[in-house]
């Protein structure tokens, strides 16, 4: 059976995507569809590679009961533009970086939930507010996996 690969894509690696990674690893484990899918997160830059996701990340995720062991963070590669079904970015200065390294159009997380006017999640590394981050992307992985469950024709 073939595995739905989703890639989830932020500035440094540390807060919002391993953060969506989490979150939808969590949501697809709860659905029953844990074995259906392969999850990662990845970085747009290099500042941070090789370091384990942010406290504040860590810590946010704790407290709904998910963790990342072992999770540091990596650069996107033009292999994972390949092997990967779904990336997602979290902003537009991602989606930016993307297009103007790989020449690749990615979609923002936020663009999956219809009753929201953020269209960015905003990186807590700045500003720390890293239980309106989580809120964001619960609502926007929930909203991806409905759209990827309708795409592949999926029930949980």
């Amino acid at each position: 059976m073939r595995k739905i690969k989703v890639m989830f894509v932020c500035m440094g690696n540390i807060c919002r995507s391993p953060m969506a990674e989490g979150v939808f690893r969590q949501l697809v484990k709860d659905r029953g569809l844990a074995d259906r899918f392969e999850i990662a997160s990845a970085a747009t830059g290099h500042w941070h590679l090789g370091n384990a996701p942010h406290a504040g990340t860590r810590k946010e995720l704790a407290k709904h009961g998910i963790s990342l062991p072992g999770k540091t963070a990596q650069k996107l590669t033009a292999a994972d533009l390949q092997v990967y079904d779904y990336i997602v970015a979290m902003d537009e200065e991602n989606v930016q970086d993307v297009r103007y390294a790989f020449n690749k159009e990615l979609p923002r997380l936020l663009d999956y939930v219809d009753d929201i006017n953020e269209k960015d999640v905003p990186d807590p590394y700045y500003s720390g507010n890293f239980e309106r981050v989580y809120d964001l992307v619960v609502a926007g992985c929930q909203g991806l996996l409905n759209h990827i469950l309708k795409q592949e024709q999926l029930q949980s």
